[in-house]
This record gives structure tokens, C-alpha cells and sequence, in this order.
């Protein structure tokens, strides 16, 4: 059974509450002692650290339902199965994590990603050579802006990533909602499909704030900064930079993303030796955004991809210092 550690990540004015999943076997010899470890970075909208919809802390945006095992959650038990460790922290406003989520803007979430990161080296039973990111919806975008400028990330796997910009992919997936009713059930989300327009066109004018008015008539007023930072940040752009070892992961009804922007991102990666996008992407079929109706089996191998990747990285001198003093 995997080993659990309840840590508090700072992260500018917050504090951010997360769970440390350690494997309960010793790590190999030839990892110093130390386990290779991943982050995993949740979608959007309000989530739980297991990647679960935060039903606890914003209990009238989201439909009074039973939940599936949160995807995030399940991947750090299969991960600790192969021995490595990983780290998931609640989002800002989100379980037990200070600050307001419909305030935080991407910049602030992607600095907050970089301070998990410098917690996670900072514990001394993990291996700073072997580290990767696991990103999820918006967190793909996060982990990739994440692995850009760290040298010491091994390998990446994103799952239900978008590759256009944050105004075409609410956009496209407000339609697919129309289409399907995915995910409508819930007020924010029914919100966010009414008024998606309107959102766009006040982040584009530089508003500050906009309201959004769930079904119950309770207000959300939502911080346009990070729509905005969102907007001009495409995904797509960012992977062009990335030269570190992806896999691609996407259930084949998304309705938050659709399939075909995982093999955009794919396309920007590419390496010669697979020069063929569609050999990086793995479809689930009949899935969906959380991955829910994917099996364990599934998810173990989606962690023996990843757990092989995690190949050593040589690293900077900051690092090497950091791992010196432990």
C-alpha cells in the first residue's frame, strides 16, 4: 500500500494543501535512494487534488451527484505501484488550499505549478534527476509552460490537452455540450455555455470581472485578467518550445476538448524518430474529459508509460547544490 504525506506548498500569499503519495517499497539502488517522482496538475473549474469536481467546497455549482474516483487520485495509486512518487495539491479555493479560484489567473496558476515543483525537491526521499509532470485539461497548458524553462523535467504526459487558444476551445466545446449535453447537469458549467460569448468579449475589452449568473441566480464574479492571459497563451505555441519526452492521452468524447487538438499539440513536438503524430497519441474510446470510464488497466498503463520515461536529466547547478546538501 502506497504511503501518504499531507504537505503545504507555499505559494506566494496562499498556502496550497496536497497529499505526498510515496511507493511503500524502497527505491532501486541506482536511484540514490531517492524515488522518481511526478506532479499532477488538475483541469479546470474548481477540482479537488484527486481531480474530482471540488463538490465540497463549491457545492451549488456543481450537481449533487456521486462523483467517479478523481482521475488524478487513481493515477498517483498506480504510480506508487510502480514505484514512483507524486504530488497533488488543491487548487487555489479549492478543499483545503487558501485564495479564490474564479481570482486566480493563469499566470498565478502556473507560478503555483513551479512552487510544487521546488516543494516536491526540497523532500529528501525524491530523486530531482527523475521528475515529470502529469497534465490534465488546463493543466496540460500548465505543465507545458512548467517543463519550458525547468531542464531537470524528464518526460510529460498530458491528457485531454487543447492546442488553440482558450476562447476557441470554450468556443468549440460549448458546442459539442449543445450537441451532447455533457457535463450541463452542472450550473457552472451551464453558466459558462450561456454566457460564453459575453465572457470572451469582456476579457478581450479588458474588463476586470464578470458575472456569471448560475440557474439558482447566485452571482459568480469571475477575474477576466487570466481569461485574457488564457486567450493569448494558445497551448499550441508553448509546445513548438518543448523538447522533453510527451505522450498524449484523450478520451474520444471530450467534451471539453475535442480529440484532434492532442495530434495538433502532437504535430508541434515531433521528434524524426516519430514523425507521425497520431503514433503519440493514445485515444480512449468511449471516454470522455476524466478519463471515468477508463478501467485500471488502462490507467496502469498509462503510469507504466510514464514511470519508464522518467528517464535521468542533468541539472543545473541550483539543483545540483539542493541534492548535494541532502
Amino acid at each position: 500500500m502506497p504511503r501518504f504525506e499531507e504537505l503545504h506548498v507555499s505559494a506566494g500569499e496562499a498556502t496550497l494543501a496536497g497529499t505526498l503519495t510515496l511507493p511503500d517499497a524502497p527505491p532501486p539502488a541506482d536511484r540514490r535512494g531517492r524515488y522518481p517522482n511526478v506532479l499532477l496538475l488538475p483541469s479546470w473549474l474548481p477540482r479537488s487534488r484527486d481531480g474530482a469536481y471540488d463538490q465540497a467546497g463549491h457545492p451549488t455549482w456543481f450537481a449533487p451527484e456521486p462523483m467517479p474516483a478523481g482521475l488524478l487520485g487513481r493515477l498517483a495509486d498506480a504510480l506508487a505501484d510502480r514505484g514512483v512518487a507524486s504530488l497533488r495539491c488543491d487548487p487555489r479555493g479549492c478543499g483545503r488550499s487558501e485564495g479564490s479560484w474564479e481570482g486566480t489567473d493563469l499566470f498565478t496558476k502556473i507560478d503555483d505549478a513551479r512552487d510544487q515543483i521546488a516543494a516536491m525537491r526540497s523532500h529528501g526521499e525524491l530523486d530531482l534527476r527523475r521528475s515529470g509532470i502529469v497534465g490534465h485539461g488546463e493543466g496540460a497548458t500548465l505543465a507545458i509552460s512548467v517543463a519550458i524553462g525547468d531542464p531537470a523535467i524528464s518526460a510529460l504526459t498530458l491528457i485531454g490537452a487543447s492546442a488553440r487558444s482558450w476562447r476557441d476551445t470554450l468556443r468549440r466545446a460549448a458546442a459539442a455540450r449543445g450537441r451532447t449535453g455533457g457535463d450541463r447537469r452542472h450550473p457552472i458549467v451551464a453558466a459558462l455555455d450561456r454566457w460564453a460569448e459575453d465572457l470572451i468579449e469582456g476579457a478581450e475589452r479588458r474588463e476586470a470581472t464578470f458575472e456569471l449568473r448560475l440557474s439558482d441566480g447566485e452571482v459568480v464574479t469571475v477575474s477576466l485578467g487570466g481569461v485574457e492571459q488564457a486567450i493569448h497563451t494558445p497551448p499550441l505555441a508553448l509546445a513548438t518550445m518543448l523538447d522533453r519526452s510527451v505522450a498524449f492521452v484523450h478520451g474520444d468524447r471530450d467534451t471539453w476538448s475535442d480529440p484532434d487538438e492532442s495530434l495538433l499539440l502532437a504535430a508541434a513536438v515531433r521528434t524524426l524518430e516519430a514523425s507521425d503524430p497520431r503514433r503519440l497519441v493514445r485515444r480512449v474510446p468511449g471516454a470522455g474529459h476524466d478519463l471515468a470510464e477508463a478501467d485500471d488497466t488502462l490507467i496502469g498503463e498509462l503510469a507504466d508509460d510514464l514511470a519508464e520515461r522518467l528517464t535521468p536529466r542533468e541539472l543545473p547547478p541550483v539543483l545540483l547544490a539542493i541534492e548535494e546538501m541532502g
